[in-house]
Formats: structure tokens, C-alpha cells, sequence
């Protein structure tokens, strides 16, 4: 079993920045890739960004140049560096972490944390 935790969230103006963190307990060992998601009200949840267990990374065309994943693994714990926020940034930023469980790939998700943009 994997629980997730994540914290760094709140309200900020636009051009701002935010770090959240994600801090796994569990078996993580076999993780594929650990990541970041959002949901705003109305629309669909989107990946932001994602890092796999060899450290390549993905990013959300919207976020590509603004945002940053990394990942600490002593702590079991990943990061998302969120500068030069725009309000369309707001969302519930969840996290995700994606590990084998046998031969089938499992998610594991978070409760969120809110990330409010103002302009």
C-alpha cells in the first residue's frame, strides 16, 4: 500500500511561485514514474508534469518552461517548483504515483492541495 501526502499549496498573485511537496510512505521501490496532476473546476484532470523511476521527465505543453519535477529519493518525497504562475494555473493539484503491482501497473493518488492564482 502507498499513501501520499501533499502540502505547499495556497493563494498567490500572478508571477508568483510555489513548491509543492509530495511525500510517499510505502513501498515505492517499483515505482514506474511518480507525477503531478490538476483538476480545475469543469474541466478534465491533466498530467503537469511526471518523473519515471530513471529520472526522465515529462511536462505539460502549458507548464513546459514555468514548472519543474524532482525528486528526492532518500525521502520518498517529489516536487513540483511552480514559477511565473498565471491564473489559469488554479487548480487542485494532486499527485500520482504509478508502481507495479504484480504485472499490472497501479495508481496511487493523494488527497490534493489547492493552488489559487490571482490576478
Amino acid at each position: 500500500q502507498v499513501q501520499l501526502s501533499e502540502s505547499g499549496g495556497g493563494l498567490v498573485h500572478a508571477g508568483g511561485s510555489l513548491r509543492l511537496s509530495c511525500a510517499a510512505s510505502g513501498n515505492i521501490f517499483t515505482a514506474i514514474a511518480m507525477g503531478w496532476y490538476r483538476q480545475a473546476p469543469g474541466k478534465p484532470r491533466e498530467l503537469v508534469a511526471a518523473i519515471t523511476s530513471s529520472g526522465s521527465t515529462y511536462y505539460a505543453d502549458s507548464v513546459k518552461g514555468r514548472f519543474t519535477i524532482s525528486r528526492e529519493n532518500a525521502k520518498n518525497t517529489v516536487y513540483l517548483q511552480t514559477n511565473s504562475l498565471k491564473p489559469e494555473d488554479t487548480a487542485v493539484y494532486v499527485c500520482n504515483v504509478r508502481k507495479m503491482v504484480g504485472p499490472l501497473p497501479t495508481d496511487y493518488w493523494g488527497q490534493g492541495t489547492q493552488v489559487t492564482v490571482s490576478s
